[in-house]
């Protein structure tokens, strides 16, 4: 298994990327899990208080189960991926079976920052996008598919977002083997990894 790791900034671009990558193999080659669905479960929080979690600190991400689970799909078994609402800012009590294949790609702003994940994944990668292009995305991803509201949003960035980013995220790039700093050059990055799977594959 050749597992590929896509980090970098909130809204910066991971699943465009992630979506043409998709789209160039067979569904039984490539599996997607995201970082997103492993938000530890908060049932014992109330709603203010769940609202209230700094979900952009590592603290937030189940990472020993994370972990846990590209070992054994790296081993060859199936999974059942948690499934997370950023409606209900909780766990769900749903799971999604993910089985092993030749190629898994995992997304997350905070996947670099983890030890014991960068160990595992084959090829890092680190979206570098400016500050104010990912505010701009994330205010309409949020608002159109979240339920936020602007000013939401807004507080969000400035209370969570920005300070973990620069504190958690941005320090992480040292550790990526393809640094894509140019929202003009994701296609030609796509292309060139493209046909590093397609050779891994051959």
């Amino acid at each position: 298994m050749l597992i590929i790791g896509i980090a970098g900034g909130t809204a910066c671009g991971k699943t465009t990327i992630i979506a043409q990558l998709v789209t160039a193999f067979a569904n039984d080659e490539i599996t997607v899990i995201s970082q997103d669905d492993y938000y530890k479960e908060t049932n014992h929080l109330s709603t203010e208080e769940r609202i209230a979690i700094n979900f952009d600190h590592p603290s937030a991400i189940d990472f020993e189960l994370l972990t846990q689970h590209l070992i054994s799909l790296q081993q060859g078994n199936t999974i059942e991926r948690p499934v997370y609402s950023f409606i209900t800012h909780n766990r769900t009590t749903e799971t999604v079976a993910i089985k092993s294949s030749r190629i898994l790609i995992i997304e997350g702003i905070l996947l670099l920052s983890q030890p014991q994940l960068r160990n595992l994944i084959d090829l890092k990668i680190f979206i570098d996008v400016d500050a104010d292009e990912r505010l701009i995305r994330r205010l309409k991803r949020d608002m159109n598919t979240r339920g936020r509201s602007m000013e939401q949003v807004l507080d969000q960035y400035l209370q969570t977002i920005k300070p973990m980013h620069e504190r958690y995220i941005a320090p992480t790039k040292k550790f990526a083997d393809l640094i894509i700093s140019n929202p003009d050059s994701i296609s030609q990055a796509v292309t060139i990894l493209k046909a590093s799977i397609q050779k891994h594959l051959d």
